[in-house]
């Protein structure tokens, strides 16, 4: 059954599904916090974080507890690290586009992206998709000297307790569609790495809301994203 006759075939009820959980969502607040400075001691490095709402943190209380916050502390332990934060809730990838296209150049050593949950529930092409990230990794190697980016997979929103079935596995399929391209487009860009984001398959350490990663799921995103920075760090 392909993609297009199954959304016609569902479209209805996806429909009817999407606007319930719109209306029915519990909506989190991006956390309260620092989004750029400079924390730590040693050799310097700086750090440039991109993306959506998970980007951003929403589902921990502060940035302290969300993925930049714990990212910064882990690099902090042997760094100086001047760290920024360019994220916000619904951002897709050409929004991230158009922001560090408006935004000055710079030089920043390390760069983590989280983005595709957005582009899924908009239904984008996987070539779409796939397009785009190339360029933003381009932008980020060149515009902001970007020497390691380590760029997150789409979660498995198959498994999201927010959304109702059949448009938790329409979502899913589509998400695991982008994944899957977006692996295999990294395997040909030198100093960029697909993180698999399987790590976040336990619905229990979800936030409140049913979408978003909660602080130990946070903790452990920055742990991963860590074990392929650091090598880099000490270049």
């Amino acid at each position: 059954m392909t993609d297009r006759f199954l959304l016609t075939l569902l479209g209805p009820i996806l429909l009817a599904q999407g606007r319930r959980v719109r209306r029915q969502a519990l909506i989190l607040p991006e956390p309260q916090g620092d989004r750029q400075g400079t924390r730590g001691r040693g050799p310097g490095i700086s750090l440039l974080v991109v993306g959506d709402s998970s980007a951003a943190g929403v589902g921990a209380a502060t940035q302290d507890e969300a993925l930049l916050g714990h990212l910064v502390r882990l690099l902090a332990r042997e760094h100086e690290v001047r760290f920024r934060l360019v994220a916000r809730t619904g951002l897709t990838t050409p929004h991230i586009l158009k922001l560090l296209g408006e935004m000055p150049a710079a030089t920043f050593d390390l760069a983590v992206t989280s983005l595709g949950v957005n582009d899924t529930t908009r239904l984008r092409e996987p070539q779409d998709f796939v397009a785009d990230q190339e360029a933003l990794l381009k932008l980020l190697q060149d515009k902001f000297g970007a020497r390691r980016v380590v760029v997150t997979g789409l979660p498995p929103m198959h498994l999201f307790p927010a959304l109702p079935r059949p448009l938790r596995w329409v979502l899913g399929r589509r998400a695991r569609q982008l994944d899957t391209a977006l692996a295999r487009l990294l395997e040909s860009i030198p100093g960029a790495t697909h993180l698999d984001s399987a790590f976040t398959r336990d619905a229990g350490l979800m936030a409140p809301d049913g979408f978003h990663p909660g602080p130990e799921l946070y903790r452990t995103w920055a742990d991963r994203a860590v074990e392929i920075l650091l090598p880099r760090c000490k270049e």
